[in-house]
Parts: C-alpha cells; structure tokens; sequence
C-alpha cells in the first residue's frame, strides 16, 4: 500500500496500518502531537486502518483540520455533559466552525440556559475529558440507526439518518455517548484541556423558520489553558472593535428588516470612506490599464445555466423570477456578465490582455441564522475584475494581480499570508479536464514561487472553475481573514465559446483570471472598522479636523483657520456649541476625529492653534503652516 506525503514522496507500508503507526515510522515526537490524518483530503482518526493507497496528511493543533478534529471532538464532549445534566436533551447538528463548535440541542421542557448555568456545563466536560474515553467510528446499518433514533424519541437524527439510507451510515462513540457522525476525531478527551461556553442562541432546525427551535450552545476548547486566556483577551478586544457596535457609534451604516435582513444602509460617513476605498483602487486599476464596465442586477437564468453558477450554487442564490415566459436572478456573480462583454466583439491577440473591472453588486441567499453585520450579508459589491489574456500572458498578468491586492493590504498595515487553493478529490464539484487543472496549478505554482510568496497549499479550496491565490490578512489583534483572491479560469472560455484571432490567423481560447483586492466592499469595511478600531487614517477619515473654539470670543479665528484648511482640500468640523472646551474636546475624540484644533484667547493672540490628536493627546501649539505640514505628510 502506497502513501503519497504533502512533500512528494511516496512511502510503502503494511496494509491495515493506522495513521498513528505511520506519524510513530516518522518521530516520536509527531506522533505525540498528531490529533487526526488526512486521506485523500478527508479527516479520519489516527486509530483507523488504512486499507488502500491514498494521499496522506498528519495533522496537528497548528494546521487548521487539527482544529477541525479537536473541536468537532469537543462538540462530542459538550453533547455528553448536556446529556448527563439534562438526560432528556435531544441532539440535532453538532459541527466545529471557524473559533470553536456549537451543538444545536432541544432541552427538556420548561429548560433554559443562561450565562449562569455555563460555569456548571464546562464543570462537567473537564470531569468526563479526564476520563481519556477514546472517540471510536462503528458501522451502523440504516434499521438499527432509525430504531436507535425513534427509541429515543429524537426526531432532529431521525430526519439526518433519511438523507444517507442509500450511504454508509457510521456512529462514534466516547465514554456512555453515542452520535451519528461522519468521523475525524481527535485519539481522546484527555487532551482537551481548557474550556469555555461562549453564549447561546435560538436556532431553527435546518435553519427553516417552519421547523422547531432549538437551543444552540456556543463553546470552545483548547490543548493548553494559556491558549484559552489568550482567546478570551483576543475576544474581549474584539468586542469593543466590533464592526458593527463601531458602525452604529460612528454613523457608518445600518440594517434595520424595515429594508431587509443582510442588506445594509449606508450612511453618509460610511460611504464617504467606500467611495474613497473605490476611489484609491479604481486609479490603481486605469494607471494599470483596466477598463470599467457596468452590468445589470440581474440576468437571465439562462446566463447562469451557461456558466455553471446556476445550479454549482443554486442552494446560495435567490430563487429565480419569471417575467413574461423568461427567468431571470438577481446577479449571484458579475463574471458572466463580463464574459459577455468580451463576446460583444471580435478579438485578436493584439487586443489582449483585456482587463474588464466593476463595483458589481451581487446577491446570494445567506440564511437568516448566518447573517453578521457587513461580515455576512445577501447583497454586497465585489472590485472585481476579469483579465482575458493568451496563455503565454498568464504568468506575467497573475504576478501584476499578486502585486496589486499586496499593495492594497500594505496600505492598510494589514500581514498578509497566501493560500493556494487547489482542487480534491470531488470530481463532481469541478469543472473542466483533469490536463487544464493541471496546467492551471502548475503556473499558480510556479508565480508564486518566482515572486516567493508565504504560502500553504489548501486542497479542495479551489473554485469550481479553476485554482486560486487567496489572501488571508492579520489584522491589529492576530485574527485571521481571508479577503483578497486571484483565480485562473479555462473553464469559462470554453462554456463561453470566447475566442480571438491568434498571430497564425487561427482562431484560439484566452484564458481568464478573475481578481478582486478586496473581495467584497462589505466584508473590507467590516475587517477595516475593526482593525482600525473605527481610528481610520488621516487620509480615511469622514471628518478629519475637529476645529473647537473655547468661547464665541474665537469663533471668527475659528472660521478663519477652518476656511484654510478646507481650501486646501481638509474636512473640518467647526464646533459652534456653547459647551465647555472639556467636553468638545471629549466629544471630538468619541468620534474618532484624528486630529481636534483647540482655540482660545492666546492663540488667537499668537495666530497658531494648539493640536490634540487622537489617542496621543496634546502635541504643542502649531502655526498654521506647521498643521499645514503634518496634514499633508499624512494625506495620500
């Protein structure tokens, strides 16, 4: 039995080997620290057997499917102490996420849980996580699951066990719990150390408003206690960042279900900032030769069917609208609106690369219960942009795409890492030929080992038309975001017949690379608010000058450093409130203004003004060419 290694090679061993005999063959010390493998990109416990060649993956608390492991098992373990607190709970979904894992549940009636009772649950997972019980897979025919099931009257498993009555059916078991489960645990309960519930929330089974509500229970866990400390800091500074407590504070946006659940209102400071972001990547984008377009919001399904968005994402889009014997959608995507453009003519290889840019906005269907703020909402406006090039351009265009979102996330102080998203194992979720992805990874590859981007390979993170470089950003408290993306396409040329006229007269295929810096407006604004902490940039801010007369003594002065500053291109705001200094100044720094101008009888006196600014305090008394001076070295 053969197993390929991520490093390229392939090592031969006994069949029936287990993942932890295979990490034991390396070093003691992977093997101590090894919380699950990968075969063939799915995560399976380091006890099973391997019975067949496939490609091999170890996996630790540092790689993100270790996480995976060790809060899917944890989720188990939550699932355990409920069901010794509450013996009569019913279990619906129980999945890790991103920071943790949640366990959807029914508790027994006339049951609540409050903040109170997390001390009490987390009490009982540290009790049954000593026990070390092992998380072991078994096989469980269709009848035996359903009677399991209806015996105990959980009605949320039964309906699970109907979608896989044509499918192996599999259980785990650790200490006196028993939950249907696909698998990929972590070797025991003993190694989950540190724990925490988070919060709870309602929740409708399947997300269906139809259906029963349930009580979903928010936690997380950690190897080491130092880690959950660290988390709950990192977690109490998010709270105060929060784009959405910063948003409503600062005037930026709202959502109210007046207008829409997961539809934001933006207001006049909110997008004061979009139009500068857009402004500051649109120059970028014509110094760079692109050209912008705009399409409409909606298209014909037919257009979509063309492309494969329609039916690869039907379950994320709104459902179509007939009008007059023709179905349209709301856009899920601008790209096949650019693939028309580019079809509006005939092309040569002198026109190419052709670059096609847009603030599209687009609408996918998010379930009520996945909505954030900006983070996650059903209609947002992506920069995107679409590069149709010949192939022997393709390496020099994603290279010029690379440099663009890095100077984006450079502007903003963001660190940077790269995933190559590859494709896995599901044929069925791709499309194109098998020699066309190999072309496409290969020179994904190849870039970013010529440009010596830090990057990891991700398999099975690839779009379903092609590979991608995704951009994942730290922001000022360590979290992590995936943002930027580049993607290589040589499906769409091929779904879109697109063609130009090659230097040999013949007709050829371009291919496409799709490229969004900031992904999507709403998402970038959400990250930046709470990078910045709502402490934009100079160059950012709505209001950038707070300008605070002490008496009305000073306020002709006043409007008179204020018609300078605004003459050279400054937003100020001239506080004319009868207030005391104290509390304007106070006021001024709420806001976040970044710099506030405090004006009494002695520099009316000296003609200068003495500057606060924002989260430093007092820097001097300034003449007016010296505020000139700072303004600009801080404007872009």
């Amino acid at each position: 039995m053969k197993l390929s290694f991520p490093d390229g090679q392939i090592k031969e061993y006994e069949n029936g080997i287990t993942g932890l005999e295979v990490a034991k063959s390396i070093s003691e010390g992977l093997a101590r620290n090894a919380l699950a493998i990968g075969l063939d990109g799915v995560i399976i416990e380091l006890s099973r057997p391997i019975t067949q060649d496939a490609e091999f993956k170890i996996f630790t608390w540092k790689d993100i499917e270790g996480k995976e492991a060790f809060w899917h098992s944890s989720s188990h373990l939550l699932a355990e102490a409920l069901q010794e607190l509450y013996p009569d709970v019913k279990f619906g979904f129980g999945p890790p996420i991103e920071n943790g894992f949640y366990y959807d549940v029914e508790l027994p009636e006339g049951t609540k849980l409050g903040e109170d009772d997390f001390a009490k649950i987390e009490a009982k997972m540290k009790e049954l996580a000593k026990k070390k019980s092992q998380f072991v897979m078994h096989d469980w025919t269709y009848e035996d699951a359903k009677s399991y099931y209806q015996n105990r009257g959980n009605e949320f498993k039964q309906d699970l066990i109907e979608e896989f009555k044509d499918q192996k059916i599999t259980y785990c078991t650790q200490g006196n719990f028993t939950d249907l489960c696909k698998g990929g645990h972590i070797p025991h309960t003993g190694l989950i150390k540190a724990i925490k519930i988070l919060s709870v929330a309602g929740a409708y089974w399947r997300g269906n408003s139809d259906n029963k509500m349930l009580t979903r229970i928010y936690g997380i866990t950690f190897p080491k206690q130092a880690e959950l400390e660290e988390f709950m800091r990192i977690r109490e500074e998010a709270e105060k960042r929060d784009h959405r407590k910063l948003g409503k504070e600062l005037n930026l946006f709202f959502i109210t279900p007046e207008v829409g659940q997961g539809l934001p209102v933006w207001l006049p400071k909110g997008t004061f900032i979009r139009r500068k972001l857009e402004k500051f990547i649109t120059e970028e984008l014509l110094a760079r030769g692109y050209q912008e377009v705009i399409t409409p919001h909606i298209g014909n399904l037919n257009l979509y069917k063309t492309s494969g968005h329609y039916p690869y994402y039907k379950d994320s889009q709104f459902a179509p609208i007939s009008v007059e014997e023709e179905e349209y959608m709301l856009k899920p995507m601008n790209c096949p609106h650019h693939h028309k453009i580019y079809q509006n003519e005939p092309r040569s290889y002198k026109d190419l690369p052709l670059r096609f840019a847009e603030f599209g906005t687009v609408y996918r269907y998010e379930q009520s219960g996945e909505l954030s703020g900006l983070s996650r909402v059903r209609g947002f406006t992506q920069d995107d942009a679409h590069i149709y090039c010949m192939p022997e351009q393709l390496k020099e265009e994603l290279i010029n795409c690379v440099e663009l979102t890095q100077l984006v996330f450079k502007t903003f102080d963001m660190e940077v890492s790269t995933r190559l998203s590859f494709r896995g194992e599901e044929e069925n979720k791709y499309a194109g030929t098998a020699e066309s992805w190999e072309e496409a990874e290969r020179i994904v590859k190849e870039v970013a080992d010529e440009i010596n981007l830090d990057y990891f390979i991700g398999i099975g993170e690839a779009s379903f038309y092609g590979p991608k470089i995704d951009f994942i950003v730290k922001d000022a408290i360590g979290r992590k975001w995936q943002l930027g993306t580049v993607q290589v396409d040589y499906v769409m040329p091929e779904r879109f017949d697109l063609e130009y006229i090659g230097s040999d007269n013949n007709k050829h295929r371009p291919v496409i690379i799709h490229r969004a810096p900031f992904g999507s407006m709403e998402r970038f604004m959400s990250i930046l608010i709470e990078h910045f902490a709502g402490n934009f940039p100079f160059w950012l801010a709505p209001d950038q000058i707070s300008i605070l007369p002490i008496t009305d003594n000073q306020l002709e002065y006043a409007k008179k450093i204020q018609s300078i500053l605004n003459d050279n291109g400054y937003r100020t705001k001239l506080d004319e409130r009868a207030e005391k200094v104290n509390r304007k100044i106070a006021e001024s720094e709420q806001a976040k203004i970044p710099f506030s101008l405090v004006i009494g009888a002695k520099e009316v006196e000296a003609e200068n003004v003495s500057v606060r600014e924002h989260t430093v305090g007092d820097i001097g008394k300034k003449s007016i060419e010296e505020i000139l001076e700072i303004f600009k070295s801080l404007s872009r």
